[in-house]
């Protein structure tokens, strides 16, 4: 029987088939301009809904799923390092494709694609909003309308993020495995023979770093979504298999509920992760950026409700933190698990 369980190895989740997701935090770009990609500076601390059921709301625990702390206008990326086999992983934000801006769906779609293919895309920054660009995840309250959600849908009824993932069906997956175990196989002939074999190292995530008496009476939580910030350079990258490689359906799903850190701290009694680092600090110190580009794949190009998202500070306030671009010598080229089962619900 095939094992449709989500599971949580350290800050990881780990989906059926193999796609892993990790939450990383970062800087926030100033909502104007195009910028390198931002660097990871350590992984959102990620817990059961069900191991907190007195204290979450009672929405939440409907939902199932997971929980993280974010503060306000907080960014994240999603680093998709370590996922083992091939996967299509859809991206929700409040129940809106990140990919195609449309709504959520059980089913891929190709026109237009609204998943990810995994291992080959390594991380996610934000919606895809331009052509190799994206425009970064920020984190803003519901009932403001300033999440994606609620400016594509006209209306903030789920926040968080969702995924869901599709493996290769069967035969496909059977003949991509014969594939690796023969590449393996080369590699070692080669090594015996004293032949130089050359393959290419996982992708991990850019400066990704570790994360950091009575239970409490459940109450109304403030609920958190994903709006947008700056844009940077980055590729979505369009599925080069027919849609047909894939299963009709999904392996398996996981809801993500953002949570602002008093409540956090209010539902876990875990102290939430310190406040983002000042990134003008950041870029001063000469710590360093990214710019990541891989020549044999193809850009999607953006669908117009993800084109036309605004950034938060339309709604918040404009961005006053102070910005200093990083120097040439700061941007690096990037080259060309066990645990109990995170419970699922009805959303």
């Amino acid at each position: 029987m095939t094992d449709t369980s989500v599971r949580i190895d350290g800050n990881r989740l780990t989906l059926p088939g193999g796609a892993t997701v990790r939450f990383v935090r970062t800087l926030r770009l100033p909502e104007t301009g195009t910028h390198p990609l931002p660097p990871g500076l350590g992984e959102f601390p990620v817990r059961r809904v069900s191991d907190y059921a007195d204290s979450v709301p009672e929405a939440w625990r409907a939902r199932g799923g997971v929980m993280l702390p974010v503060y306000l206008r907080e960014a994240m990326w999603l680093s998709f390092a370590g996922t083992r086999e091939p996967a299509a992983l859809q991206v929700g934000v409040g129940k809106v494709c990140a990919v195609s801006g449309r709504p959520w769906s059980d089913r891929l779609s190709r026109d237009p694609q609204n998943y990810l293919v995994l291992p080959r895309q390594p991380w996610l920054d934000g919606i895809n909003s331009g052509t190799g660009t994206v425009r970064q995840f920020v984190a803003v309250p519901l009932g403001m309308g300033a999440t994606v959600e609620g400016q594509v849908t006209g209306e903030e009824v789920w926040g968080g993020v969702q995924l869901q993932a599709f493996t290769l069906g069967a035969a496909e997956l059977a003949r991509w495995r014969e594939e690796q175990r023969r590449r393996a196989e080369r590699a070692r002939r080669a090594t015996r023979s004293g032949g130089a074999f050359g393959a290419a190292a996982p992708l991990s995530a850019p400066g990704a770093a570790p994360g950091y008496g009575g239970a409490p009476r459940a109450r109304p939580a403030p609920a958190m979504g994903l709006g947008v910030g700056g844009s940077m350079r980055q590729e979505v990258y369009r599925d080069q298999r027919p849609l047909t490689d894939w299963a009709e359906r999904p392996a398996g799903r996981v809801f993500v509920h953002l949570v602002t850190p008093p409540e956090w701290h209010r539902i876990t009694g875990e102290a939430p992760p310190p406040s983002p680092v000042d990134r003008a600090a950041y870029t001063r110190a000469g710590l360093p950026w990214y710019d990541y580009y891989d020549q044999d794949a193809h850009d999607l190009a953006p669908t117009e409700p993800l084109q036309d998202v605004k950034p938060v500070g339309d709604w918040i306030s404009d961005d006053h933190e102070p910005w200093q671009p990083p120097a040439p010598h700061q941007v690096h080229p990037l080259g060309d698990a066990p645990g109990k089962p995170v419970q699922d619900g009805d959303w």
